[in-house]
């Protein structure tokens, strides 16, 4: 029995999961939980509509930037190791991030990004390698993480902030206890054998997936989602305020957005896992995303509706296109590459939505364009993902 069976025993299985349901819960509340707060924010640094705009782009940026090279750090150092630097980079971003200075703010913004970035990009082939046959219902268990952890960050951030002696400073520094929890639950990891070498894409494989139709469908799926889903996310509360919200009340649905991301975790992974064929579900969570931007463009008096329902249709968009990056994929290696090339292109476009949704607004005066031109990406989703769905692998 080797060293890496010998630690995968039912104990360190069980060790292993946990310490990948902590890491899931720092994927998204680091960055999403700033949202609620860019007034607050802009009040007292004095940045403008503009410098706001790329502070919730920045993530997404360090995604496009560094996924394409987590694979090849995997390749060198291992899966394990990488994801702990993953985890010590949120962690140093977050606190550079909590402090005074303006430059800060941007600066531990760029590197709570990278670090996420290489922690999206290797837990899908960790999966594949570790739990071959239980990619679905684990890749729905550390959304579900995801998605609630981020809910109760952005439910919380306002109220944290407003807390006497309190500031944005410390609410966003509250997020520091994510990486901390994550690191100390990984640290057992970090004696597993480095086998780099086989659990990460070769160039014949990153080549491979690049001249594949079916890596493309997949890619356009969870490029496409990426996109509606941080537009909705960072421009939520202004779309609110303009609807007449108060601003407690839309740092609330914010949160109520994030939590219905985590529902399609508890329903949609056993469903996925029961089908190899995945097009009927891709299909339907799209026109179902679809429905709730319209609801919330046409009745934003009913947006606690729509907001649940966005919720969601693009939290199981956001599950299925994790479960193809595994699914349609041969091997680790394979998946590990599908994951750096979906990433790469799919949060590059993702980057570009906030701000154009933002420039749509001012030039049009209203949220009605964006939303619409949302609503009209959700439609190409759904063809995608009738082709990413199939069951194929590449």
């Amino acid at each position: 029995m080797t060293v890496r069976e010998v630690i995968r025993t039912s104990s360190g299985q069980g060790l292993l999961i946990l310490g990948i349901l902590l890491i899931a819960s720092t994927l998204r509340a680091p960055f999403t939980a700033v949202a609620p707060m860019l007034g607050m924010i802009r009040g007292t640094t004095g940045i403008s509509a503009a410098e706001a705009g790329v502070l919730t782009t920045l993530p997404l940026l360090a995604f496009a930037a560094i996924s394409p090279i987590a694979a090849g750090l995997a390749r060198r150092y291992g899966m394990e190791r990488c994801l702990f630097g993953a985890l010590l980079v949120i962690a140093t971003g977050i606190a550079i991030r909590s402090t005074c200075p303006t430059s800060a703010l941007f600066a531990g913004t760029g590197a709570i990004g990278a670090g996420i970035a290489v922690a999206n990009v290797l837990l899908p082939g960790l999966l594949k390698r570790d739990f071959p046959d239980r990619v679905a219902s684990l890749t729905g268990a550390y959304a579900i993480m995801s998605g609630l952890v981020q809910a109760v960050a952005s439910t919380a951030a306002i109220p944290l902030a407003q807390l006497p002696g309190s500031s944005w400073h410390l609410s966003l520094a509250a997020t520091l206890v994510l990486p901390v929890a994550a690191l100390i639950a990984w640290a057992p990891q970090l004696g597993m054998p480095s086998t780099g070498a086989t659990q990460a894409a070769s160039a014949q494989d990153r080549g491979r997936i690049w001249r594949s139709a079916l890596a493309w469908q997949v890619t356009g799926f969870l490029g496409l989602t990426s996109v509606v889903f941080y537009v909705i996310v960072g421009w939520l509360p202004a779309i609110l305020a303009e609807a007449g919200y108060p601003a407690a009340t839309a740092g609330s649905l914010h949160g109520l957005l994030q939590l219905a991301t985590a529902i399609p975790g508890v329903l949609l992974g056993a469903a996925v896992r029961r089908t190899k064929d995945q097009r009927a579900l891709a299909v339907g969570v799209a026109l179902t995303t679809c429905l709730s931007l319209f609801g919330l463009w046409q009745l934003p008096a009913l947006a606690v509706l729509w907001i649940a329902l966005f919720g969601f249709g693009a939290g199981a968009a956001f599950l299925l296109g994790l479960s193809f990056v595994s699914l349609r994929a041969s091997h680790a290696r394979e998946a590990a590459a599908l994951s750096g090339m979906a990433q790469c292109l799919g949060y590059s476009l993702a980057a570009a939505g906030p701000p154009l949704a933002g420039l749509a607004h001012d030039a049009t005066g209203n949220w009605g364009l964006a939303l619409g031109a949302c609503a009209i990406a959700t439609l190409l989703m759904a063809v995608l993902g009738s082709f990413a769905g199939r069951a194929r692998t590449i």
